[in-house]
Formats: C-alpha cells, structure tokens, sequence
C-alpha cells in the first residue's frame, strides 16, 4: 500500500509491519502502482477535494479507479465522475462511517459509481468493512451473506453512495439532538426545587412540586445502554462522555456541522418531503453558535415596543 505526504515528517508513520510506503506526490504515486490503479483519496470536502480530483484526472490512466472516501457532496461526485470519465478513470464516491473508532470497529461504506469498478475495488471494500459478525442477522435472512451484511453496499451510480451516506448523517443529527434534549430534561427535572422569580415577564412554574427530581444523569445513561428501546451505540458513546465528565463543563455546547445536514434538508424540499425532526436539528446546531443571537434581539426590541416589556439580565 502506499500514501501520498507531501510533508516530509508526515511520511515518518508510514513503513514498517503494516507494509505501507510513503510517497511525497501523486505521479510518485503512480509510478509506485500496477495498473489498474485503485487509489482512495481522504481529504476535506469541498475544494480540497476538487484540486485532488483534477490532479488525478492529469495524473492517472484509463482504466485506474479513483475512491472518493471523504464527505462529499454528491452533486460534487457527479461532476467528478465526468471529468474522470473524460480520461477513462472510474469514480467510486463512498461515504464512509464509523469515526475514530473504525479503526477497530470496521467502517461502514456507502459505494457509488460504476458497477464494473466497484467489483475490482470490492476486495478493498470488504477488508476495510466490519464484517457480518458486526451485528446479528436479521430474522429471515438466511443463505449467503448479502453485501450489506458485511458492511458495504453498492448503492448505486454516481453520487449514489455519498447521497446515501448524506442523509445517514442528517438521521445523525436528529438522533443526536434527540438525546441531548431528553438528557437536558433530565438535567432540569428539579427545577420546583430552585428559587422561583415572580414577575410580570417571567412565567410562572405552576406546579413546582412535580419537579422535584435530582436525577444522576450519568447512571440513567448507563441503565438506558441495557435492554431499553433507545439503547444505540451513540447512547453508548454518550454514557462515555457522561461517565469521564457528568457536568460536560469542557464543551461549550457550540456544535459544529459540516455540510450534510444542510444538503439532506436541501434533498427533502426538493424531492417535498417532510424532515422536520432532521430539519430541527440542524437549525438547532446553528442556534448554537449564537447564530440566532440578532433574532433574539429583534424579539426583546418587539416586546419593548409593543408591551413595555423590560429585557430581563442573563443570569
């Protein structure tokens, strides 16, 4: 296997027991490979990805394959696959899933592209997936392990396999904001306990003796990972984070995103179809990072304007 570094200290990793070899471009690159080449390019979405594309356009053969692991855009693999088609080299857009963790876990791959070059590429697929002993067989699925058993798929065409991987990543974001809600209702379930303002702009907590709870949040994550409907391994991972810090006093709480969430509710209205829970979540993301900040000024100023009403101080 070898991998492209230009950064000379970048190329140290590679070498030794995994029987990698760093190279320092990607005509060194090719020079290194038997052709048909197969290479997969893992860099930020985006123009980042473009530059590589159109230098792997000038730079491979007809008949080479290039995999796009990376999370792009699959309007952007469209257009990829045409400039490399032009050439005679094959796209496989692959969304690719699991995270720091696919290390030792196996990532899940969600393939696009030609059906000829993902065969040849398929070998590639299959070691870098989890595998059928990743999960139980589904009831009724007997005989021969089908492709997504082991955890890869051939989704379709161009752009196939990133569209896919876009709105994995949009149901995400929805699960994650699910969780996050519900633990912060949690959090907040001894609110009858506090000091209660009583004031014209605040409303009233009509039955403070329902919320009278302390509830340890870390050890309610724990329980929900055993034998609950909504046990996941995203709750796993939560239960982690709680356990190494049940105040989460590190984080900010501004989250980031990083494209898909946007492009999986860009297809919904498109093709009309109702997210709002998908939807909802990433907006909730922008409100976050205090994108919501001069709406919310705009709402005090209204309230002012029309009721007299005093913006109360951030406590």
């Amino acid at each position: 296997m070898r991998g492209v570094r230009p950064q000379p200290r970048r190329r140290q990793g590679f070498g030794g027991e995994d029987n990698t070899t760093g190279v320092s471009s990607l005509r060194e690159l090719r020079d290194r490979l038997s052709a048909p080449r197969v290479v997969w390019v893992m860099v930020p979405a985006g123009n980042i990805t473009t530059g590589v594309i159109k230098e792997l356009a000038e730079t491979l053969d007809s008949g080479d394959i290039v995999i796009d692991g990376g999370n792009t855009y699959y309007r952007d693999d469209i257009t990829h696959a045409k400039l490399l088609s032009d050439k005679g080299i094959h796209l496989l857009d692959t969304g690719t899933s699991g995270g720091v963790w696919g290390l030792e876990r196996g990532y899940c791959l969600m393939i696009g592209g030609d059906a000829g070059a993902f065969a040849h590429a398929e070998a590639i697929f299959a070691t870098v997936a989890p595998g059928v002993e990743a999960a139980p067989r589904t009831p009724g699925r007997d005989g021969e392990v089908a492709q997504s058993e082991k955890g890869y798929f051939h989704c379709g065409p161009s752009g196939a396999g990133h569209f896919v991987k876009m709105v994995h990543n949009g149901i995400e974001y929805g699960m994650m904001a699910s969780l996050a809600e519900g633990l912060n209702i949690l959090r907040n379930a001894d609110i009858g306990t506090r000091v209660q303002q009583g004031d014209a702009e605040t409303a009233p907590l009509s039955n403070p003796e329902y919320y009278q709870y302390d509830i340890d949040i870390p050890e309610v994550a724990e329980l929900w990972r055993r034998g609950s409907v909504i046990g996941s391994w995203l709750l796993d991972l939560t239960a982690i984070a709680l356990h190494e810090s049940p105040e989460l006093q590190e984080f900010s709480g501004r989250v980031s995103d990083s494209g898909e969430g946007r492009w999986t509710s860009i297809a919904a209205i498109d093709e009309g179809v109702p997210a709002p829970v998908l939807t909802t979540a990433l907006q909730s993301r922008f409100a976050s990072r205090d994108l919501d900040d001069f709406a919310n000024k705009a709402l005090s100023a209204m309230r002012k304007q029309f009721g007299g009403h005093a913006e109360k101080p951030a406590n």
